[in-house]
């Protein structure tokens, strides 16, 4: 096949839309259960001096569900590859990486692979390990993990109606539960199980000390999926990483807090 055509496939894969005008990239990469759409509260704000890429992982969103493998995307190495697929495909380099939740630890796994691509990394909700551990409050006991994967077997839609409030947080204004919601109840149920099976059982806590591109982590305040404690562990255990506690609470502060998440990303990364 020609590197045209892949690179188209690679685009119709994960329905990859470039907008804005400046020069510097910032790519955005959503979280588990969502898709670009996701970062439609944020994304107006760099438009104007950024080239935004927004794309899906393959089984998310518009993406091409045909080419979706529950073996290749059993482990993150899976969506990892997306990412660099994207890169390569566009020809990026140096680029704003901002990432969500389970994407951030995507991120930091791609930067590590091939850290010419990027120039910084931004950690919205970042979780290397779910799972409570030794010396380690991930936030989860394997019992809470598998009460989860059993309510999404068997009853994914009220699986998705009874936890995207939860993590959305902020119970005062359920018009972001609804949104989550929604988001939750158009992803293929199938790739959700996967997806949620392989961001909440992964350990990626060896991989931290692996990164050498700067990096920020943004914490919420009172996250239900990345406790404190987590944002604080990320921080300790990676080199350059810089530490910001948001305002916003819940775990989609893109969402919830867009001006606040914009400022935050734009203070970051207009630094030297």
């Amino acid at each position: 096949m020609s590197s045209t055509l892949v690179m188209e496939s690679i685009i119709k894969r994960n329905n990859v839309k470039v907008i804005g005008n400046g020069d510097q990239v910032i790519l955005f990469a959503h979280g588990f259960g969502c898709d670009q759409n996701a970062w439609k509260f944020v994304i107006n704000a760099f438009t104007d001096d950024y080239k935004v890429v927004l794309f899906d992982y393959t089984g998310s969103g518009r993406s091409d569900i045909l080419q979706y493998n529950a073996v290749k995307y059993s482990k993150l190495d899976g969506y990892t590859q997306d990412i660099l697929d994207i890169c390569e495909a566009l020809e990026l380099k140096d680029i704003v990486f901002v990432g969500h939740s389970v994407s951030s630890i995507i991120g930091i796994l791609a930067a590590i692979q091939h850290p010419k691509y990027f120039s910084k990394l931004v950690l919205i909700g970042p979780s290397p390990r779910y799972l409570n551990a030794e010396n380690y409050t991930g936030g989860f006991e394997q019992q809470d993990l598998e009460g989860l994967f059993e309510f999404m077997e068997s009853n994914y839609l009220g699986w998705s109606s009874a936890m995207a409030p939860v993590i959305i947080g902020n119970s005062d204004r359920p018009e972001l539960g609804e949104f989550l919601t929604s988001s939750f109840c158009s992803t293929n149920p199938d790739v959700a199980r996967d997806f949620a099976r392989v961001t909440f059982m992964s350990d990626n806590r060896a991989d931290l000390s692996k990164l050498t591109v700067s990096s920020l982590t943004l914490q919420c305040s009172d996250d239900i999926l990345a406790p404190l404690t987590v944002g604080e562990y990320v921080h300790l255990h990676t080199p350059g990483n810089k530490f910001v506690q948001l305002a916003a609470t819940g775990h989609c502060p893109h969402i919830s807090e867009p001006e606040e998440t914009i400022s935050a990303i734009r203070s970051y990364i207009q630094q030297n």
